[in-house]
């Protein structure tokens, strides 16, 4: 049980700190990332982390 907490606290962590990130890297002006291949690979992470939250989250609840 304490692995599932673990895993459930570092992927919040890294989805926050993604999220974050993404947001501080994307110009609302001219609707573009500063950095665009570093924010698909950022993107990418972020979508996996929030994947992994919500499987998780959907197996503790059919319990």
């Amino acid at each position: 049980m304490e692995n599932k907490s673990a895993l459930r606290f570092t992927f919040s962590i890294i989805a926050i700190i993604l999220g974050v990130v993404l947001f501080k890297q994307f110009d609302f002006e001219t609707l573009k990332f500063e950095k665009p291949g570093l924010a698909i690979i950022y993107i990418v992470v972020f979508l996996f982390s929030i994947f992994v939250l919500i499987k998780n989250y959907k197996k503790k609840t059919d319990k």
